[in-house]
């Protein structure tokens, strides 16, 4: 006599696979689904390792060119006796109906000033790169927790049962923090990351092999994944893996014509800048296009990340030196490719419910110790988002006259995981997953909304 337990293991494929079967014929299969009527259906997160410079982007700071190399006094694990304001060397202007002030840094994204809702206010709790690139994840600054894209995913769920629903576009690396940034945590891994290259074959083994020989792999994977299945008690685990070899399988169908660009016009490509002279710029450029062509296909969540121009682990705008060497070159990189990125989703009917997130994990600092670049600053800096029920044409929230600490309307990372959801249609105190004894959320017990954000 068997137990009911192992007859709904054993039975066709196992419970768990036959549960994942029937589950699939939604298109959101893993999703709890929205607690109120969402404005945004998929996220492009444009990420900006490193720490961008807030006052010489979109903070202009005035008053650092009037005290250009004088001593100055910070108080932050930074401050020395050495140590001089340093003035941007950046000029700006003020550009669209909003009136936001940009620098000639992104003169391609100050086309689309007025469909920008940019944050001058906001404010991490760390100054290291791998800590803080995890804290604006995870909303923890430690391992082990799932990161925003695997919140989003886990909560609504994919649009597109062929294809995963949190993908990262990356160039071959990781930023500080590593595959931390990108991690399921304690969900179902189905909703970790997948990586895909920029250059060479973007995930390996998409190709499919022969039709036999591919068959005659699953059906070994199936028999070893139902013995499996039968001898373990965590079934969630060994579902997860199964349901990663489905997808796998499923991806071979599509992914290769989703990420090849063959058939884009050539005047899209020309507008992300494929045809640009510097390999990175084409490289992030290709990692753009395809974001929008994934998130047309049904794709939940997208990060992109630039090329790691400089080398090292710490995020390729950390310009503790050569600042303007440095910050132009990854303007130049990137720039053009996030902007045609709005204007082609804006130009399909897509920017209303896409929400794009460009951020880095905190600033730098509005003096210099050795008049040559900047340091970390986490006290405040700003980010931008585009599209998504994100307020067009808005600039909130400000940092003190010389981009020291945000003063007005201070956002910090919890109350931007808070807002996203909303946006998203999802509530950050409901979403939650029972791990530890607890109810966890991506914000954890922090964390509000930010109202004036939404359009």
């Amino acid at each position: 006599m068997i137990s009911r337990r192992h007859l709904l293991r054993t039975a066709s494929n196992g419970f768990g696979a036959l549960a994942l079967s029937s589950l699939l014929h939604d298109r959101a299969y893993a999703g709890q689904g929205p607690h109120h009527p969402p404005k945004a259906k998929n996220v492009i997160f444009c990420f900006m390792p490193g720490g961008v410079s807030h006052m010489d982007s979109f903070d202009p700071k005035p008053k650092l060119a009037e005290l250009d190399g004088k001593p100055a006094v910070l108080e932050s694990y930074v401050a020395g006796p050495k140590r001089k304001w340093l003035a941007s060397p950046w000029k700006f202007r003020q550009y669209g109906q909003s009136g936001l002030t940009v620098s000639e840094l992104f003169p391609h994204l100050a086309t689309v000033a007025d469909e920008l809702t940019v944050v001058r206010s906001m404010k991490s709790e760390f100054p290291l790169h791998a800590r803080a690139n995890v804290f604006l994840h995870t909303g923890r600054n430690f391992g082990g927790f799932p990161s925003l894209g695997s919140w989003v995913n886990y909560g609504l769920g994919s649009e597109n049962h062929n294809l995963p629903g949190y993908l990262l576009l990356n160039h071959g690396d990781n930023p500080p923090g590593g595959l931390e940034n990108f991690s399921n945590g304690f969900l179902p891994a189905t909703h970790q990351a997948m990586p895909v290259r920029a250059a060479g074959v973007p995930v390996d083994n998409l190709v499919p092999a022969a039709a036999d020989l591919q068959r005659d792999k699953l059906a070994a994977l199936r028999k070893q994944d139902e013995r499996f299945l039968q001898a373990t008690a965590n079934d969630q685990a060994v579902e997860s893996a199964i349901a990663n070899l489905e997808m796998a399988y499923r991806m071979q169908s599509l992914a290769p014509d989703v990420l090849n660009l063959d058939a884009e016009p050539a005047s899209v490509k020309q507008l992300y800048g494929l045809d640009a002279k510097n390999s990175h710029q084409r490289a992030y450029a290709l990692q753009c296009l395809r974001a929008r062509r994934l998130v047309e296909a049904g794709v939940r969540f997208v990060e992109i990340t630039p090329p790691n121009l400089y080398g090292g682990n710490n995020g390729t705008w950390d310009q503790h030196d050569k600042l303007r060497e440095g910050h132009e070159t990854n303007a130049q990189v990137t720039d053009q490719a996030v902007t045609a990125l709005i204007k082609d989703l804006r130009s399909r009917g897509m920017l209303e419910d896409t929400l794009v997130l460009w951020a880095g994990e905190f600033g730098r600092t509005p003096d210099t110790g050795n008049g040559d670049g900047r340091d970390h600053h986490p006290f405040g800096f700003t980010i931008w988002m585009a599209g998504g029920g994100a307020k067009a044409g808005l600039i909130y929230g400000a940092t003190d006259e010389l981009g020291n600490h945000a003063v007005e309307n201070v956002v910090t990372v919890h109350d931007l995981h808070a807002t996203i959801l909303h946006l998203l249609g999802i509530d950050h105190r409901r979403l939650t997953y029972r791990f530890g004894g607890r109810d966890v959320t991506l914000p954890d017990v922090h964390g509000q909304v930010v109202p004036a954000l939404v359009g």
